[in-house]
């Protein structure tokens, strides 16, 4: 689980660092669960502290099985040089020998149109596709909800084209999107 990931500085943006889940995150992501946006939009909200430390133990779990990878990304705090975690980027449901895989994320609130989103998502997605090219992985796929415009302009950025409308399904209440990218 030591895999860390870069996205480079933009002329108005600091370099982005995308590493594994730790157990001192669990104040910054009941922190960021705080708000309502993001509460709206997660199927699992984070509420307590055992819920964001069973939510990291989770994570561990997914990278360890190989199918489930999660990664914080955070930026340089301008004031101290550390690193503060503004969103997460994962690569789920990674099955050898199949295709496609999944993509999703979410933002803090205060990184939101800032474009950590799309610079996270497109490092990840250069990774998967390096990491996975050997057992198959050729396409992901990205859903989100028809009510999320945000999502929309996050996969036109990143390349990821849209595809269809996928009718609701629990738990989820409306359609939603499903856009794709291909290896290459």
């Amino acid at each position: 689980m030591s895999t860390t990931l870069q996205a480079p500085a933009t002329v108005s943006a600091p370099e982005l660092m995308l590493r594994c889940w730790r157990d001192d995150d669990v104040d910054v992501l009941l922190e960021t669960y705080r708000d309502p946006v993001l509460r709206a939009r997660t199927r699992d909200p984070l509420v307590t502290a055992a819920d964001a430390r069973r939510w990291v133990a989770r994570n561990r779990q997914g990278w360890a099985a190989g199918r489930r990878f999660s990664f914080a990304v955070c930026e340089p705090e301008p004031a101290t040089g550390e690193h503060r975690v503004v969103a997460c980027v994962l690569l789920k449901d990674v099955v050898p020998g199949r295709a496609y895989a999944e993509v999703g994320y979410w933002t803090a609130a205060s990184a939101r149109g800032r474009g950590v989103a799309s610079r996270a998502l497109e490092a990840v997605t250069g990774w998967a596709f390096t990491r996975f090219a050997a057992s198959g992985l050729t396409r992901l796929e990205l859903l989100h909800q028809i009510d999320n415009p945000a999502s929309c302009r996050v996969a036109e950025k990143t390349g990821y084209a849209f595809v269809e409308v996928l009718p609701a399904r629990p738990p989820f209440p409306l359609a939603g999107h499903r856009h794709v990218r291909q290896r290459g």
